[in-house]
Order: C-alpha cells, then structure tokens, then sequence
C-alpha cells in the first residue's frame, strides 16, 4: 500500500537478509506453525500490544479505546509503526526473531504471511484458536493461508482504484488505450496524465505486477512458476515504458509511492490515478483537496475491458510468542465483527472482507465505490505466494524500475527477472 500504511520503501540490505534467512528456514519455532510455541499460553488472558504501520485514518485508537471500556483487565496498548511498509516488515521481522512476547497482534500485508507462517511465527488459527470465515470473500482468506491453515484474520482487503477527474472525463476509460488517448485532455488543462507508484519500492511490484496481469500475461503460471517471458509480459511492461517516454506519465512519478501519487492527483496535477481506496476518504475530507466534488473512481482498464488488480490488504496475526493469546484471539475476532468492519471502511475507506457489506445499502450510500472495489477484489490476482516473497519482489522492482528508466528494454528486464525469481526459488514451497 498500507497503504496507505501500505506498500513503501524496500530497505535493499534487508530483503537480501531475510532472503537469504527465508531460504535457511530460520526464525523461531516450529516451520509452518505447530506445535512448541505454538501449544503454549492458548488459555492465558491479559494485556496485549497490538501492532500495526501509522493510523493515518484515525481507525486504530478508537477501537482500542472502545475495547479497553469494555475490558479493563485485558486492555490493549497500541505500538504504532511508520508509514513505510518495508520498516513495518523488518520491525516484525526483527521482534518475532527476538521472540518479543509484546508484539501479541500484529497486522500483516497480505505479502508476508506465507513468510511469516513458513517461519513459525504465527499462530494457527485452527482448533480453540479458530476464527469464523463464513461469508469473508474468498481471497482474504486465501491471503490469511498458507499450506492449508489459517494464520491470519482478514481484517481488510484492498484492490487497486482508478481515480478520475469526473469534470473533465464524463465516461472513463474501459481499457489502457483508451485511458492514453485521453492524455490530451491533460495536456489541454496543463496537468499530468496519469500516475501510478513507481518508485523502487514495493509499490512498484504492484503496478508492474497489475501491468503485466491487465495485458493478459502473468507472473507466475498456474504451477507457481514464473511465466514473465511471453509476449503479453512485454506489452504490459511496454505500456508502462512508452507511456513515461512520452509524457503521458509525468518524469517525477518515478519518485511516487502511494503518498506522493494521492498529494499529487488532489493537488489537481492528475488527471488519473492508481491507488487504494484509502485515497477516497482523504480527498473527499482534507481541506486542501482540489477534488472533493470532482472525484470519479473506476475499475483498472485493462487491454479489452476492466485490469486486473493486485490484491492488497491486511490481515491480524497473533505471534506465537504471545503470553495472553486467549485476548489476543478475543481482540482479532473483535477486530473482523461486523460493526468494525463498518467503522473501518466509513472512517478509514477500507474494503471490507465479508462480501454482504458490499451491498449494504446504508454503507453503499456513504461509499458509492463499493460495488467496483468488489469487483476488483474479486478478480484480483495476489503477488507470489512464497515464503521467498522479499527476494521476488525485489527481482520485479530492481528490472521494472531499470525499464522504465530505459536502462534496459522490456524483454531484457523481464527475462532477468525470470531467472532472479526462478533463483529466488518462488513456487518450491
């Protein structure tokens, strides 16, 4: 994202690191869950931290301090993390290897809890530690698994937005070439065309990603295989590529992550833009937005109709190493109720993960947008399922961001990215 709270900048150092410890199968307890730590402390009750990247929203306190009224000897004290995703992975990363019993509830991007699972971090969530999924949409829990079980509470799900100047576009664009030939209008008004996050960070392997995907290729195949050396690859990387040669993207949105892309399109310097639904409630809000009224949102374009998305979303964890989990599952079923869910996407503009709040009359009221955020869910596609995740994302943002420096053509980029996932070894596990 986070957004928000979710997707920034990737600390190279680091990825390196964790991927070398992803392959050795380091970490604490035992791989995949289990037994150990796992077994210990299942009936204790108590006070929890709970963990999450920067409440930019205003959505974590109040629930904490609804909690807390209601449970005063098990009261949950907030650790609040930066915006930055990458910090918020290796601050996890570095606690969970401390076994740090004060990191009770973590919220984890959906990218990292095959990681975090693989590792043992990560309470099953199965037997009197099973939550209830009836009627979640099917691709939080999917994001929540790994190898079978559940190891971590959807608690928000995300899928990418296209943003739009209504007052200036009457009819979105349905496709990527529809969406370029409107450039003109842009340059007519004197502002950018469109812009994505394009930095090298993991914002970057979302559209790339997204890119690849709405041209008809993919990442990886259906055997988990990366699948990058194909002719749709190419285009959809292309499209990226011709559209910062020529203008159509804006040369300093290879500097955006999601932050700078949103200040940007409320600024009025967008005419269109890819983001999270996130985005909704702050331009519709913040004084300084120049597009309250003038806010359009649709699905991604793709080559003959709608893109695919990448999924995003966080889900809560409950560290194995936690000495109060029977609060910390009390806490995480708190979080997934459907009042909180309601509070979060009325408050915060997130998607929810149960597919009847989609049709809610009184939430669709609030929030026009929801039944093209289901959609987008719905057909998104995740990124790689992989215990070796930070070493594949750092392959799809170290070749995308070379392309579309024009360092290197697509086919090049894309056929080194090939061999550093197939190195990375993503889909083995």
């Amino acid at each position: 994202m986070k957004t928000p709270r979710f997707l920034l900048p990737v600390a190279t150092a680091g990825v390196l690191a964790l991927s070398l410890s992803a392959c050795a199968g380091g970490g604490g307890g035992t791989t995949g869950g289990g037994g150990g730590d796992a077994e210990a402390n299942l009936d204790s009750r108590g006070p929890i931290t709970y963990v999450q990247g920067k409440d930019n929203s205003n959505v974590v306190r109040p629930l904490i301090e609804k909690w807390n009224a209601a449970h005063p000897d098990e009261k949950v004290t907030f650790k609040e993390q930066t915006d930055q995703a990458d910090q918020q992975h290796d601050d996890l990363v570095q606690n969970f290897q401390a076994k740090n019993a004060d990191y009770d509830v973590a919220s984890v991007d959906v990218v990292w809890t095959a990681e975090f699972a693989a590792k043992g971090w990560l309470q099953p969530l199965k037997d009197k530690m099973a939550i209830e999924t009836t009627g979640m949409l099917e691709p939080t829990v999917e994001a929540g698994s790994y190898k079978g079980t559940l190891y971590a509470a959807p608690v928000s799900s995300d899928g990418g937005i296209l943003y739009y100047r209504k007052d200036l576009v009457p009819e979105p664009p349905k496709t990527w070439d529809e969406m370029m030939e409107m450039c003109s209008i842009a340059e007519a008004n004197n502002m950018g065309c469109y812009s994505g996050q394009f930095k090298q960070y993991e914002g970057l392997t979302v559209n790339a990603s997204e890119a690849i995907n709405s041209a008809g290729g993919s990442v990886l195949n259906d055997e988990g295989k990366p699948n990058l050396n194909t002719p749709e690859a190419e285009e959809g990387l292309n499209n990226l590529i011709e559209a910062f040669k020529n203008g159509n993207i804006p040369a300093e949105a290879i500097t955006y992550q999601e932050e700078e892309s949103r200040r940007a399109f409320q600024e009025g310097k967008l005419l269109f833009l890819r983001n999270w639904p996130y985005v909704y409630n702050l331009a519709t809000t913040e004084g300084s937005s120049q597009v309250k009224d003038k806010l359009g949102m649709t699905a991604l374009p793709g080559k003959d109709g709608p893109g695919a998305s990448s999924l995003g979303g966080h889900s809560a964890a409950i560290s194995v190493y936690s000495d109060h989990k029977a609060t910390a599952l009390d806490f995480v079923k708190f979080l997934i109720e459907e009042e909180q869910q309601k509070f979060f996407a009325t408050q915060g503009s997130l998607a929810p993960v149960f597919g009847s709040l989609y049709e809610d009359q009184e939430l669709v009221a609030k929030l026009p947008y929801l039944p093209v955020l289901k959609t987008s869910i719905e057909n998104a596609v995740p990124r790689p399922v992989t215990p070796f995740y930070p070493a594949v994302t750092q392959a799809i943002q170290e070749n995308a961001y070379a392309a579309l420096k024009g360092e290197k053509p697509a086919k090049d980029a894309l056929s080194d990215m090939q061999k550093s996932i197939e190195s990375a070894g993503a889909g083995s596990q």
